[in-house]
């Protein structure tokens, strides 16, 4: 149903997507980093995505985008 892409620069790991998130679409990746050095969050494409857009509702860095 939905899709969330992860604007991996702008993550800071803060880990407020993946609280929210109700179907556990969302994780942070220990092995992928970006450029600041954060781990960022990653979406798990064999989860299912209502497409709510909570996670982006929430996201402090404007990091993530939902697509229904």
């Amino acid at each position: 149903m939905g899709r969330v892409i992860v604007k991996e620069e702008r993550c800071k790991g803060c880990g407020y997507c993946i609280d929210v998130c109700k179907n556990e679409s969302l994780n942070l990746n220990p092995d992928r980093r970006n450029s600041n050095g954060y781990n960022v969050a990653v979406f798990d494409e064999d989860r299912e995505c209502s497409g709510c857009a909570m996670c982006a509702d929430v996201c402090p860095d404007a990091a993530l985008v939902v697509y229904r």
